[in-house]
């Protein structure tokens, strides 16, 4: 069973890429839209630590390490998860996943592997280079091992979250405005814009229990060595752990939500 699902998510994830290759060079923009971001970054909390050695916990130079993390690693777990599961029920695609002995869950896993493995070598990896060399931001995890291991949580925290989100369109079919709206609120959540140990306590101690910090903030967090969050402060092994704990937890809550939705599948637009 293994292995057939390795050799089903080998055999989608590899199709993904050459489809995906065909278009690489709309991931060139990546190349311009990381950088400038980052770059806005810099000049704004150069602003906002002037006459300021540290603002909650994290020096000048720890900020732009969080921010620089945060941009790499956002290539390697994007997710497009909800919109294609959207688009497949709108247009009735998703009629053929219903009647094909496979998940579609783990279809759209494979397709994200395939996706990430294409973003790696044509975003990350680029960016990578750009921070290292051009704005001399040495983005190398404090513990690689566990860095790793956390980046590859998010990676499936990110789906599980958005394909949870995408599950909506069973009972709306579109939901462009509220996936919207949700984009907005989960990148907030997972500390893309601000760490969340900016937050208020009364807000940090409920992040600390929704999945989104598992997204982006842990993974940062774990990159550069040290973690903390409503004034709990965890070792790295601990947080990856809370963090696999808390995967495992979206897996479950993905699935049902599959299961109730495909019981009010029509097979509109077929």
């Amino acid at each position: 069973m293994i292995g057939t699902s390795t050799r089903t998510l080998r055999a989608v994830a590899f199709v993904t890429y050459k489809e995906w290759a065909a278009y690489r060079s709309h991931m060139l923009l990546s190349l311009i839209v990381g950088p400038v971001f980052f770059l806005a970054q810099v000049f704004i909390w150069k602003a906002v630590y002037a006459g300021r050695e540290s603002i909650a916990g994290f020096s000048l130079q720890a900020m732009l390490s969080y921010f620089g993390a945060a941009s790499v690693i956002n290539y390697l777990i994007m997710d497009f998860a909800d919109w294609n599961l959207q688009m497949l029920i709108q247009t009735g695609r998703f009629l053929t996943f219903a009647l094909r002995p496979l998940s579609h869950r783990f279809f759209a896993l494979s397709q994200k592997v395939g996706h990430r493995t294409l973003g790696f070598l044509f975003e990350f990896i680029p960016v990578w280079l750009i921070f290292a060399f051009v704005f001399r931001i040495p983005l190398v995890p404090a513990q690689p091992l566990w860095a790793v291991l956390s980046i590859g949580l998010g990676f499936l925290m990110m789906f599980y979250v958005d394909y949870s989100i995408g599950t909506i369109a069973f009972w709306l079919t579109r939901t462009d405005g509220i996936r919207s709206l949700f984009h907005l609120f989960r990148d907030v959540l997972a500390g893309s814009f601000i760490p969340l140990a900016f937050f208020p306590d009364v807000i940090q101690k409920v992040l600390f229990f929704l999945p989104f910090q598992f997204i982006t903030y842990v993974p940062v967090r774990v990159f550069i060595g040290s973690y903390t969050l409503a004034g709990i402060t965890l070792s790295l092994p601990q947080v990856v752990g809370v963090q696999a704990a808390a995967v495992v937890v979206m897996w479950g809550v993905s699935g049902m939500l599959f299961r109730l939705g495909i019981r009010r599948y029509t097979g509109v637009g077929a």
